[in-house]
């Protein structure tokens, strides 16, 4: 308990940091920090505020935020009600007072399809447009979810919890409360008691094959499930089913698959011979012995990393070819992997087993190289002190969430002052955090707006297609640092965007996604790119982009604010193509202070030459170094085992041979960096032949 009392100790006052620093009232601070935990969790997509309270029926109404994707098939509609409180220590929270305020969002929904309730809203506000979304959207709607934050203490089951209908629509309740906040950000544990009885609440238990022999590392069954069960299950969950790599990846290109619908509706027999089947994974599994077989009574955080358009595909059938999925049934593997390996056995599984959709390692991203590469550069690289600073620091990068927590934990209190100085919190950022900052001058600020999971995806998708070409060379050290000057515009427009007398509210993360694009797009007009280098060493943002991004952002403020005639809803207008056109071709009136703090193309390129020219002669030196400090005797060792063992070409060979004439004669430093490579390519039988 004392531990969840410092971490609320903490939580507030980051929320408090966030307030402050944006003009924001707390609680506002604390949805808006819920909405970025929701969307990078995968609870919902696309979240944006939306603050109502009223009265309808004699009946309070309340609603504080929302998430929708028009442009996602599952049709679900994500409502999240705030209970926030200031006090130091946290306090409990009721089912019976749970239930009540997400009562209040169940009766917006009733008063979002009353025209006099709905016309009596004001036009221009958040309201209006999120109950003018519902109404317009009724049919599309598939599902509803009800979502309530709060910092208190709930002790009931929280998870995708069934609170009956509103007309023909199926309504869940969800909770999260401090714990279920502490355990997602220090350990990314996303869900709360994902445990399906398959006996019990899906009509009834698996018969399973083992297919793990004892002593494995880990225990795998082969199982197949009827349809009807699969698309009950996922009715209840949704795409929290789906392991959090491959949810991006269905979120960014998830569209239901028209072969295996058309499989369901016209020939459900053939379906288990035509369809690949699922591979999911589980953190625990009761399995029972009955009769003469095995029988999979329930999975604990049960996960489908292959198989996730099958399973959508399955459920949307259940409204279009209901008889016909009752002849449906889908062959799936099971492999029990425990929280201590799902960081690295979990990833490698979704990675080989999806090939039907020829998913390349960019959408797993988290074990990809370029995420081990920037992890290492943020670990190693000493940022400048700055103009006001007084030492040098770091920017902590986390690969895996809870990376952050876990490492300032494991110090002692005279530690964490030690890590603290050279990581300030401030100078913390994730994967989805690296993905805002790069789309955003990637000019995409309308795939940002998307949401943390969607952006990720395509910056992944992206990223991995470059890292092919030439296996990650162009992310090297210069790459990190000029992402950490990206990091220090976005987060310093984020400060400053809520303080300006245009500002209204509620599209702050919009604006300064598209104001920063805007900037980028207006200087790559001139043939100028924004000088990242110079942020990266004063560590600040200069007084003259300081301007240039403000005018920008004013500009984007507009462009959002007002939608062409006919879309009511800005959030979803930001999400469009057509919306950052509209900005990229509007003029913003910058100074002439916008020339100092941007660059030529062609100067860039000569300064990214030189740096090349610098890294190759230091690798060299470096490599020659090495190449005398291990003696000609090494190298004649070297060259004797690889010819014994048959794996020299003659041209490495020769290499060799001239670094045996050591130390009268010193070899090239291309020799030595040739020299290097060899070693390392026969360190590796070493172990072998001996």
């Amino acid at each position: 308990m004392e531990q969840l009392n410092e971490f609320h100790r903490e939580f507030l006052a980051e929320v408090q940091g966030e307030a402050d620093a944006q003009g924001l009232i707390t609680t506002e601070a604390f949805l808006e920090k819920m909405g970025e935990i929701l969307d990078e969790a995968g609870e919902l997509s696309s979240f944006a505020q939306c603050y109502h309270e009223g009265i309808f029926r004699q009946k309070p109404v309340q609603v504080d935020g929302f998430g929708w994707d028009a442009d996602d098939e599952e049709g679900v509609l994500s409502l999240v009600i705030s209970d926030f409180h200031r006090h130091a220590e946290p306090g409990s929270i009721m089912k019976a007072e749970a239930n009540k305020l997400l009562g209040r969002v169940v009766q917006f929904v009733m008063a979002s399809l009353d025209a006099g309730y709905r016309e009596g809203l004001e036009e221009s506000s958040q309201a209006f447009a999120l109950a003018d979304l519902i109404r317009r959207c009724w049919k599309k709607i598939t599902k509803i979810k009800l979502i309530l934050v709060t910092n208190r203490i709930y002790k009931s089951r929280t998870d995708a919890q069934s609170v009956g209908r509103i007309g023909e629509i199926p309504v869940t309740s969800n909770v999260w409360d401090l714990g279920r906040i502490q355990r997602f950000i220090e350990a990314g544990q996303t869900r709360e008691d994902l445990v399906i009885d398959f006996a019990e609440d899906f009509g009834e238990a698996i018969p399973v094959l083992r297919a793990s022999f004892d002593g494995a590392p880990l225990e795998s069954y082969i199982a197949v499930i009827p349809g009807t069960q699969l698309a009950e299950i996922y009715d209840r969950w949704g795409a929290r089913l789906l392991e959090a790599n491959v949810r991006s990846f269905l979120q960014a290109r998830g569209k239901v698959n028209g072969g295996i619908r058309d499989t369901i509706r016209k020939d459900p027999a053939m379906f288990f011979s035509y369809n690949n089947g699922l591979t999911t994974t589980a953190e625990s599994v009761e399995v029972a012995s009955i009769g003469e077989g095995l029988f999979l009574m329930s999975a604990s955080n049960f996960q489908i990393v292959n198989g996730g358009q099958t399973t959508a595909s399955i459920h949307a059938a259940r409204k279009l070819a209901a008889e016909q999925l009752r002849d449906v049934y889908v062959q799936m593997k099971l492999t029990v992997v425990p929280p201590e390996h799902s960081e690295t056995v979990v990833p490698n599984i979704s990675q080989f087993a999806n090939s039907q959709n020829k998913v390349n390692a960019a959408d797993f991203f988290a074990n990809h190289p370029f995420h081990i590469r920037m992890e290492e550069y943020s670990r190693r690289m000493l940022a400048p002190a700055g103009e006001s600073g007084y030492r040098e620091h770091k920017w902590f990068y986390e690969r895996a969430r809870g990376q952050f927590a876990e490492e300032r934990g494991r110090r002692t209190p005279a530690e964490r002052k030690s890590f603290d100085a050279m990581f300030p919190k401030s100078q913390f950022f994730t994967k989805t955090d690296l993905a805002k900052f790069e789309n955003s001058y990637r000019c995409k600020p309308h795939i940002v707006s998307y949401g943390a999971q969607k952006n990720f995806a395509e910056l992944a998708k992206a990223i991995g297609e470059e890292w092919g070409k030439n296996e990650g060379a162009a992310f090297d050290e210069v790459w990190f640092q000029r992402l950490i000057a990206k990091a220090i515009i976005f987060r310093h427009l984020e400060r400053i965007v809520p303080a300006q007398t245009w500002y209204t509210g509620g599209y702050r993360a919009n604006i300064v996604t598209y104001a920063i694009a805007k900037v980028v797009h207006d200087a790559d007009a001139r043939g100028r790119v924004p000088d990242l280098d110079a942020i990266w060493r004063l560590q600040r943002v200069p007084a003259d982009l300081e301007r240039a991004l403000l005018a920008a952002a004013k500009a984007a403020n507009e462009v959002i604010t007002n939608p062409p005639q006919g879309v009511r809803n800005m959030s979803e207008w930001a999400k469009k193509q057509a919306c950052w056109a509209a900005l990229a071709k509007r003029p913003a009136p910058y100074d002439a202070g916008f020339e100092t703090v941007t660059i030529e193309r062609d100067a860039l390129r000569a300064v990214d030459r030189d740096v090349r020219v610098a890294k190759r002669q230091l690798n060299g030196i470096e490599a020659q170094r090495e190449v005398v400090n291990q003696g000609g005797e090494y190298w004649s060792q070297l060259l004797a085992f690889g010819k014994s063992i048959g794996k020299l070409a003659p041209k490495e060979a020769g290499i060799l041979q001239a670094c045996t004439s050591l130390p009268r004669r010193v070899p090239t430093e291309k020799q030595c960096l040739a020299a290097v490579a060899i070693a390392d390519k026969l360190e590796q039988y070493y172990d072998v032949v001996a």
